[in-house]
């Protein structure tokens, strides 16, 4: 399998992604960034409850993140503003990127984190599972086999170039596998389950991990 490269934004910065760092104990992170093309700002607690105030202009992104808030644990919230006129690539690929530079500030250092990951999830006829390693070294498996090219007015191809910006911009190693489905929704919402998951069991605290767990001393 070809190893998914990292694809480079496609317009420069208007205004400097901003990073507000509290103390990494807190496992918070806020970032906003603006570009010629889109506004996102979003605001990440990987700690949390569940809770989810997501607004992207993009309702089924909206409805996906909402569901990987509540399956992961996370209090989460997004702002996005971007050229739908245009279409919606640059507004749900921006969301990806920014969501992956608040997981990477908010994990810190990852020291006594388990960094691994691994979940299945169904949703009807669909099942798809999720592993994650929050290895410091970004790549995507992206193995989902959705036919259809539209869920609504949502472009299904999205779901890869959301993914691969995450991915990126986190630093971590994400396999997404379907093992059956049909529907788009089910297929495209299992996986989200399934990351949102794997992503809580591989953010945990460990007592038995001392320090970073990596045999290099960093991640």
């Amino acid at each position: 399998m070809a190893r998914t490269k990292k694809r480079s934004s496609s317009a420069p910065a208007v205004r400097a992604a901003t990073t507000a760092r509290p103390p990494a104990a807190s496992r918070r992170a806020r970032i906003a960034r603006t570009t010629k093309e889109t506004e996102v700002t979003v605001d990440l607690h990987l700690d949390g409850s569940g809770r989810a105030d997501v607004d992207t202009g993009v309702p089924f992104l909206n409805h996906m993140l909402d569901t990987f808030a509540r399956h992961g644990f996370l209090d989460l919230t997004v702002r996005a503003r971007g050229d739908l006129d245009v279409d919606l690539h640059h507004t749900v690929e921006d969301v990806g990127l920014v969501l992956g530079q608040a997981f990477r500030d908010a994990l810190g250092d990852k020291a006594g984190i388990r960094r691994f990951g691994d979940a299945a999830c169904p949703l009807d006829e669909a099942l798809v599972t999720a592993v994650v390693d929050f290895s410091g070294r970004p790549y995507l498996a992206y193995n989902l086999r959705i036919k259809q090219a539209r869920v609504g007015s949502f472009d299904t191809e999205l779901v890869h170039d959301f993914l691969l910006a995450f991915a990126n911009t986190v630093g971590m190693n994400l396999h997404l596998n379907q093992v059956q489905g049909r529907n788009p929704h089910h297929i495209i919402e299992a996986a989200f389950k399934a990351l949102a998951r794997a992503i809580d069991q591989a953010k945990q605290p460990d007592p038995r991990v001392q320090g970073v767990p990596s045999t290099k001393g960093a991640l």
